[in-house]
């Protein structure tokens, strides 16, 4: 179980630690079928080491199975550090139940779930992204403003998908892009509203970001959504002209659209880096971001379903890729995707690594959490339901 958990850092090239993980994973479904009619704990770490390895799982929701396998028994001291993992579990669920009710105040004071009743309304959700981010419980504020932007990426990728004309869309994009209330009166009620609240929001956070760190930070994130509602919109005429893009354009597009680059620059700011000694690239273009976002797309992607039930457009890099290479499968290019994320995990494995200096150690965390996230928001199960999520969601915040 070791040798396996310690492959799960491997980098490109470094064929010994593949061949370590093929050779314990062999070893571990090995020893599961041979005692597959015994539910030991033994069978039961083994089978959660495999399908949750602790560098690609939440440490929150890690620990917590870890807990319930190793503190299993009657011994005094086993009931004793019970009780202090549950203490634990108690205070972390009290403080975030009081931060996801400050999020739904707030997005229901903006007033844009009346506008826009076909656009997700999921404040325990975007919530959920930032607890498991930064999971520090002295950052309170830092989760609070953090599910802000997360919200209204939801939020846009629906106007984009579901709501807006072309011609609208243009507009609206770039309308972001000029950050000038003067380009939004010939936009529809409900745009100008979503445009109004984003400006405000981000105009905010930038302004706390200053009288707090001494930094302004507004020209970085005012490129982010521009980079984001470009990318939107790129998707939206491909799926109005009813031609696909090639699999690498789709995920080259993707990686934008997928809006981590708008999460990690205000994760990065909102943690008080963004002085003149920080020199982390933190565009869509940069590795860590690139691979993160890479994660979360085709993750995306793998799925079968629609997200959410929507009725409007979404990609698929599967679609893409199989029209680019039509003597594939649809189970080679899953196994493709599959391949591909565990590439992507190298590639942030080793830029982790490189980023090994002290002022980066906590985002460089948080980042990774975010990548963490993506498996529980994103594996449906054949009901087309969240199995992992609803199990996160209920030991952080309704148990």
């Amino acid at each position: 179980m070791a040798l396996y958990e310690a492959a799960q850092l491997s980098f490109h090239g470094e064929t010994i630690m593949d061949e370590a993980q093929d050779f314990s994973r062999l070893h571990l479904s090995a020893y599961l079928h041979q005692n597959c009619d015994n539910l030991c704990c033994d069978a039961e770490a083994i089978t959660n080491t495999l399908t949750h390895p602790q560098h690609k799982t939440i440490p929150r929701l890690s620990s917590a199975k870890c807990g319930d396998h190793l503190l299993k028994g009657s011994e005094e001291w086993k009931k004793s550090l019970r009780e202090l993992v549950n203490m634990d579990f108690l205070i972390a669920k009290s403080l975030h139940q009081e931060e996801l009710l400050q999020i739904s105040k707030w997005w229901k004071d903006l007033g844009l779930v009346e506008k826009l009743p076909k656009a997700r309304n999921q404040a325990v959700k975007w919530y959920t992204w930032s607890m498991a981010s930064i999971n520090d419980p002295r950052l309170s504020s830092q989760r609070i403003e953090l599910t802000k932007p997360i919200a209204f990426i939801y939020l846009i990728d629906d106007i984009f998908d579901l709501y807006g004309t072309i011609p609208e869309l243009t507009l609206f994009t770039q309308a972001i892009n000029r950050w000038d209330d003067t380009a939004i009166y010939m936009l529809p009620e409900y745009m100008r509203m979503s445009y109004k609240a984003l400006v405000d929001t981000t105009n905010e956070i930038a302004h706390n970001i200053h009288k707090k760190h001494g930094h302004n930070p507004i020209n970085a994130l005012k490129a982010a959504w521009a980079s984001l509602c470009d990318a939107f919109l790129i998707e939206a005429r491909w799926f109005a002209s009813g031609e696909l893009p090639t699999a690498q354009e789709y995920l080259k597009n993707g990686k934008v659209s997928t809006g981590v680059h708008v999460v990690l620059v205000h994760l990065f700011f909102l943690l008080g880096r963004g002085g003149l000694n920080d020199e982390i690239n933190l565009d869509h273009t940069s590795k860590l971001t690139s691979s993160i976002a890479a994660i979360l797309r085709l993750w995306d992607d793998l799925g079968s379903s629609k997200d959410e039930h929507q009725d409007g457009q979404d990609g698929s890099y599967i679609t893409c890729y199989m029209k680019d290479e039509p003597n594939v499968s649809a189970k080679q290019a899953r196994q493709h995707v599959v391949d591909m994320i565990l590439n992507e995990w190298r590639n942030l494995n080793q830029e982790c690594c490189r980023l090994n200096h002290f002022s980066a150690a906590c985002f460089k965390r948080y980042a990774l959490n975010l990548a963490r996230m993506v498996p529980l928001m994103y594996a449906y199960d054949e009901n087309q339901r969240l199995p992992l999520l609803e199990e996160y969601m209920r030991r952080a915040l309704f148990d």
